[in-house]
């Protein structure tokens, strides 16, 4: 799944990999997602990774995180009003 020797930086395959969660429901919008922890071990990376990881999908505006809760997967996105 990750390809430690690849080009493309760790954190960003881990981000495509939750990205693709994300997309295919496994982790539909309000759940939780996977914990700084739970993705440093799951993938072998280090924490700092998995906070990249984090960080990434939170400016792409696809997880928030509520403080003390966790990071959950953001809704769906309401198109603009018209008028």
């Amino acid at each position: 799944m990750i390809e430690f020797e690849a080009d493309v930086p760790r954190w960003k395959q881990v981000a495509d990999v939750i990205r693709e969660r994300i997309a295919d429901g496994t982790y539909p919008p309000r759940t939780r997602v996977p914990s700084v922890i739970q993705l440093s071990a799951e993938f072998g990376i280090a924490q700092a990774t998995a906070q990249k990881v984090h960080g990434g999908l939170r400016d792409e505006g696809l997880i928030y995180t509520e403080p003390g809760l966790g990071s959950f997967v953001a809704g769906p996105r309401r198109p603009p009003s018209e008028g």
